[in-house]
């Protein structure tokens, strides 16, 4: 390991139609979220399902890929760099995220 990295790659589902942007800059930026699931069975012998939620933005032609071809519950594959940031509100409060960063993208399944 001569070189860490910060690399995400993650399987899911989209979660609701990507939010589309385009900037004065022109440059184009999408956000949407999707949905990891396991399966695995706890100490006392009981199935458990855990889904969690991933918020990713995609910029310029990775976020025109999106555009065209990614809808609600299409299954997807990113790839990219998480990163965090926060912004302050109108009252003045701090709010923080973390999302991935999408520079690769793979269309799976057909839905």
């Amino acid at each position: 390991m001569n070189a860490l990295r910060n690399k995400v790659q993650l399987i899911g589902r989209v979660g609701q139609d990507p939010e589309i942007t385009n900037l004065d800059s022109g440059k184009k930026r999408v956000k949407f979220s999707i949905a990891t699931h396991e399966n695995y069975t706890n100490a006392k012998g009981e199935k458990v399902e855990n889904t969690d939620w991933h918020n990713v933005v995609a910029w310029g032609k990775t976020a025109e890929i999106i555009e065209k071809f990614v809808g609600k519950g299409k299954e997807i594959a990113v790839e990219g760099k998480l990163t965090s940031r926060s912004w302050d509100d109108k009252e003045g409060i701090k709010h923080y995220t973390t999302e991935v960063v999408c520079n690769e993208l793979l269309l799976l399944g057909d839905k």
